[in-house]
């Protein structure tokens, strides 16, 4: 009998004494969810994680512009009268063309700067020559180099009749407003060509003869230069063609920037055209970087080339801005 009490006292001081019962159960508790915390983030690290989701300034990646302007030197005018207007005379192809309502090009720089605007442009021509002297098409009639030549010769007459030969009533209207202009009364002369030189296979230039009128750069030049000559009050502004797609040898469609004709990729024909903006003191607008490209074209293109409305008002607003501030 007092062997059982002493057995019952011992037990009972070791209870008074020793470790609570609930306190082995919350180091347990936390041994096992430091272990659960352990195995998920093991989990989620041979998974990878989703990327937070960031707010991004898209204005801190945008593509900086090529524009280089140019002002007319105040001698330029001298003797010139001013109508107390401004006049801009537009010429090209299909990027002045293509849309001739008051969602055009034309229309909406007339918008944005008030001025009296002309589209004097010619759907399908190109800036340079196909032929020798542009004999072998009426066409050659059309392109830039043909008009610069007729305007400054005094001989509007043969772009009149090279759209008779196409038997275009739109071209002949174009033509005949042309024809009627008095030059005198022009401020600024736009050159606005889309990128129909590079995909119809037009040379970038002629290293031997870089005046070569069968040349992108050649008629470019030469143009703006018999331009210069007879009407120095004129300020001529070019704007760059846009973003376009091209087939290559296995008619797979293509950003132009991959495709070389043999002549250069797109962006050749634009450091053509900055070039000789640069040597001949002419206003370049860039409409290539920071327009259209292979992220927005769905946004900005009809088709492969041709530009929608939206386009056309960046385009504009752009000249407006750059040109006159």
């Amino acid at each position: 009998m007092a062997d059982f009490r002493s057995d019952k006292r011992r037990k009972k001081e070791n209870s008074e004494g020793g470790i609570p019962g609930w306190v082995h159960l919350v180091v347990l508790g936390l041994i096992v969810a430091l272990i659960a915390f352990g195995a998920i983030k093991l989990v989620k690290w041979n998974k990878g994680r989703e990327l937070e989701q960031v707010e991004v300034d898209a204005s801190e990646y945008e593509v900086e512009r090529l524009d280089q302007i140019f002002l007319l030197p105040s001698e330029k005018r001298e003797g010139h009268e001013d109508d107390g207007k401004e006049t801009i005379l537009v010429l090209g192809n299909d990027a002045i063309t293509y849309d001739m309502s008051e969602d055009g090009v034309c229309a909406q720089i007339a918008d944005k700067t008030g001025a009296e605007v002309i589209n004097a442009g010619f759907s399908g021509s190109t800036m340079a020559l196909a032929s020798p002297e542009g004999e072998g098409d009426y066409y050659d009639g059309l392109s830039f180099y043909s008009i610069a030549k007729g305007l400054t010769e005094g001989n509007v007459q043969s772009i009149v009749d090279s759209t008779w030969g196409l038997g275009d009533n739109t071209m002949q209207e174009q033509a005949e407003k042309l024809a009627t202009l008095d030059m005198n009364t022009v401020d600024t002369l736009v050159i606005y060509y889309d990128a129909t030189d590079y995909i119809k296979l037009r040379p970038g230039m002629n290293p031997g003869n870089p005046m070569d009128p069968m040349t992108y750069m050649g008629a470019l030049d030469s143009g703006i230069k018999m331009i210069q000559e007879k009407y120095p009050f004129i300020r001529i502004v070019c704007m760059s063609f846009t973003f376009c797609y091209a087939y290559d040898s296995d008619g797979v469609l293509k950003n132009g920037d991959r495709v070389d004709f043999g002549n250069g990729k797109l962006t050749t024909y634009l450091q053509h055209m900055i070039d000789t903006c640069g040597e001949t003191g002419v206003s370049f607008v860039d409409n290539y970087y920071g327009t259209i490209d292979e992220g927005n074209s769905a946004d900005y293109l009809l088709d492969n080339i041709h530009v929608n409305k939206d386009a056309n008002k960046v385009i504009a607003t752009h000249f407006a801005e750059v040109i006159y501030g």
